[in-house]
């Protein structure tokens, strides 16, 4: 984990998210950089405005960007000043997802606060983006400022090709952890066509990674899935759960699964995430 990416929702004061990501960084001695998206002047624009309305759009976008320029110093100071050793700030204008899933490609993990200042209206925005970045996604929930220490790490497991994908991401917390804990759910239908001999084992694979591992199941049907397994992370006092983010129809990445969409709105506790 050399390179942590933040979104910040606004110029300042940071959120929780951002000094979330920002104590994380200093914690881990990592680089930290955060984004600021603004919009693109084309698509504020209505489809019948007149030149003068443009003009004033296009000049409402100019400074929009002088001001997020201008926000680097202050961001940098900030970080320095809780112990950020390296620290960048990026502007985009156009999409925040598209934004994100463009920087997130020189990054090792993208921090998301699931605050009530972000642009994602719903848990299905906020899955979406986690579907299409191409690293591990550590959603904070709100007013967590503060990085656990990570003792104690729920893993959700139900053979699926994201599920093994996030425990994978999570080796160098994991081989850190005092407990490690299996939370085993219904087992999905494999794609693949392919058989194994012999079959993967997950409790092999943490084992390689010296990972000693508790286990418990999960009984509950998809819609209760979600539920089911944030109540198993509390009962077994997870300060993380790691789970793989999913959809219902994988040809469709914005239909997110029923127990990813629950995880996503109402985890007490750090997720990380990984499609």
């Amino acid at each position: 984990m050399h390179d942590i990416l933040v979104y910040a929702s606004s110029l300042g004061p940071w959120s929780g998210g951002v000094e979330y990501a920002a104590r994380l960084a200093a914690a881990q001695s990592a680089a930290l950089s955060a984004v600021y998206v603004y919009p693109s002047p084309l698509h504020m624009m209505p489809a019948f405005g007149s030149p003068a309305l443009l003009e004033t759009i296009v000049e409402h976008a100019r400074k929009v960007e002088e001001e997020s320029l201008a926000a680097q110093t202050r961001f940098t100071a900030w970080a320095s000043e809780l112990g950020v050793r390296q620290s960048a700030w990026h502007i985009a204008e156009g999409f925040v997802p598209e934004a994100l899933a463009h920087i997130a490609t020189w990054h090792d993990l993208l921090i998301l606060g699931r605050n009530g200042d972000m642009p994602w209206e719903s848990p299905a925005d906020l899955g979406a983006l986690v579907v299409r970045a191409t690293l591990p996604c550590l959603v904070v929930p709100p007013c967590d400022r503060d990085p656990a220490r990570f003792d104690c790490v729920a893993l959700a497991w139900n053979g699926s090709p994201e599920a093994l994908r996030a425990i994978h991401a999570a080796r160098p917390v994991l081989t850190r952890a005092r407990r490690v804990i299996l939370l085993r759910g219904h087992r999905r239908d494999p794609l693949s066509e392919i058989d194994w001999r012999p079959a993967f084992d997950i409790l092999t694979y943490l084992k390689r990674h010296a990972c000693d591992v508790e286990q418990r199941e999960i009984t509950a049907n998809d819609s209760e899935a979600g539920e089911a397994l944030l109540d198993a992370v509390k009962t077994v006092g997870a300060d993380l759960l790691v789970m793989g983010a999913y959809g219902r129809n994988r040809f469709s990445e914005w239909m997110l699964g029923g127990a990813t969409r629950h995880v996503l709105a109402n985890a007490e506790v750090p997720v990380l995430m990984r499609h």
